[in-house]
């Protein structure tokens, strides 16, 4: 273990208590050839703050963004998806064809591409991950991924061919294989049970990507080493072969104030999750700023209408038009935060514009409750046969700023005669809590993708189910999105999807949410892939 190392993982032990604590100045003493201004410099290990730490790097679960950020930079996937244009271009696979319904798929390999441990990735490798990622295996506890529909089946035609086919049209999945969802691990690692895929595990994973983990201290730190054979970059790439870095020193820093603080003193190179109130001291000094947007469902609140609190529509309708988002960006965020239009991004695959619908309008909320039979009580909260029109949010923190957003979302919604109770995310409780809506009728969170899915993804019953829903006609309208491989028609199938929620008042969105990283200026080719998770693959460290 590198000195540097071996200090960085005190550093994060001690949770990174002072800024001083951090090891060294990163980014110094690369290592390589110089090259010429503005030329990428070989080598050097880069120091990445990431916020939290990752909780499994199973593909299928990796949407949480600590593991992602892990697995987009572990893996290579079969496709990859331009973050600029969403053009879906070749990596792994040379070539692909897909039949007129979608419910066929086939792939053409390329022949020279390994796993971490030197083995084979050929088609035979690629049909068992995605017989694990589209079916599950109950016996391992592996779940179906949420970014695969209507999965039945694969064939390995020969070593380098293989073809997938569906029960219906799966019009999602050649950009499911782009995701980080999709990313390919070796057969050895696919038998591996859930539980051995999370935390102290993390050097076990054998992946085919430009990365590997060779280092673990479980909560606090990882080490990534650049693999020396990797030569399968998708050719839009900066460059071919293997990354320009010889390494990443990741350190998990909970503390907003000590991320930013080892930014700006040079203790790091990249840092995520630089908070809105942050981001112009970052700028001012010189550093950049990477807001990268998720293209996928809103941050937003769902209201779980199963909880006897909110069946009643008007209740619903009530609480849509009592928030007011616009606020809640201006207050607390950045121009980096667009004010949601709907459930989904402006920028999402299938948006409609449901603003007029979503309108900021109490008046119109306390007429609703007046109707619903909720009267003022003495305290300014309304009551209804002696019950108090009284609700509980958790915080979510993966979310920027939840505490803050919920507080005051709470109190726009005091002035409708309306409580919400904003509890803490470490509650002993949490995670039996959010899963009940009697005790969680409130529900913040988001999800990316850049694919229409997305939706079904948040929404559907089989999938997060976010909503606790038991709605069969919003499960028909998920489906519909999944399985029309018309793309025009795939679009109208999820502008109905958003008009019916809209319709339903079973979400407030809020705000279109990014990830905002903070990088040195001597960090450069650092990127993001198409829903905001970090690609260290191009980035170089300019030598101090």
């Amino acid at each position: 273990m590198s000195t540097k190392h071996t200090r960085l993982i005190a550093a994060g032990a001690a949770a990174l208590a002072a800024v001083g604590l951090l090891a060294g100045c990163a980014g110094q003493g690369a290592a390589g050839s110089a090259g010429a201004a503005g030329e990428p410099v070989e080598g050097g290990t880069l120091t990445y703050l990431e916020h939290q730490p990752y909780t499994t790097l199973y593909p299928p679960q990796a949407g949480f963004y600590p593991n992602g950020g892990l697995v987009n930079n572990l893996t290579a996937r079969l496709t990859w998806q331009d973050p600029e244009t969403l053009e879906i271009q070749p990596w792994v696979a040379t070539d692909w064809a897909v039949n007129a319904d979608a419910t066929e798929y086939t792939f053409d390999l390329r022949d020279d591409v390994t796993f971490s441990d030197g083995t084979p990735l050929d088609a035979a490798a690629v049909a068992e991950n995605f017989d694990t990622y589209g079916l599950g295996d109950e016996e391992l506890g592996l779940t179906v991924s949420e970014a695969i529909n209507n999965y039945a089946s694969s064939e390995v035609v020969d070593d380098d061919t293989v073809t997938f086919r569906f029960s219906a049209p799966a019009p999602g999945f050649l950009q499911a294989t782009s995701t980080i969802n999709s990313g390919l691990v070796s057969p050895d690692t696919l038998d591996r049970k859930l539980e051995d895929w999370g935390a102290g595990s993390a050097t076990e994973i054998i992946g085919s990507g430009p990365f590997t983990i060779t280092e673990e201290e479980i909560g606090t730190s990882l080490h990534l080493a650049a693999r020396e054979d990797y030569d399968w970059a998708p050719a839009s790439f900066e460059h071919q072969g293997r990354a320009y870095l010889d390494g990443i020193d990741l350190v998990v820093t909970p503390e907003d104030s000590v991320r930013i603080g080892s930014l700006l003193a040079g203790q790091a190179d990249v840092i995520r999750y630089v908070q809105a109130f942050d981001e112009q001291q970052v700028a001012d000094a010189g550093f950049e700023i990477v807001a990268a947007p998720t293209r996928g469902v809103n941050n937003s609140l769902g209201l779980r209408f199963t909880n006897p609190l909110l069946s009643d529509l008007r209740v619903r309708q009530a609480l849509v038009h009592g928030v007011d988002a616009q606020e809640v960006v201006d207050t607390i965020f950045t121009a980096n935060y667009p004010v949601a239009t709907s459930e989904l991004a402006a920028t999402a695959a299938g948006y409609t514009d449901e603003s007029a619908k979503l309108a900021y309008d109490p008046e119109q909320s306390e007429q609703l409750l007046d109707e619903a039979g909720w009267k003022i009580g003495d305290d300014g909260i309304r009551e209804k046969g002696g019950e108090r029109l009284s609700l509980t949010v958790y915080e979510a923190k993966p979310q920027p700023l939840s505490k803050q957003t919920l507080e005051l979302v709470s109190q726009q919604l005091a002035k409708i005669g309306v409580e919400l109770n904003v509890k803490a995310a470490d509650a002993g409780s949490y995670a039996e809590d959010i899963l009940d809506p009697l005790k969680t009728p409130v529900y913040h969170s988001m999800v990316g993708r850049a694919d229409n899915d997305v939706i079904k993804s948040q929404y559907h019953t089989q999938n997060r189910n976010t909503l606790l829903s038991d709605d069969a006609k919003l499960d028909e309208l998920l489906e519909a999105v999944a399985s029309e491989p018309d793309p025009a028609k795939r679009d109208e199938a999820s502008a109905a999807v958003q008009d019916y929620l809209t319709e339903q008042a079973y979400v407030i969105p809020l705000f279109e949410e990014p990830q905002v990283y903070g990088a040195a200026p001597y960090v450069h080719g650092f990127t993001t892939e198409a829903v905001a998770r970090p690609q260290f693959y191009d980035t170089w460290v300019e030598k101090q």
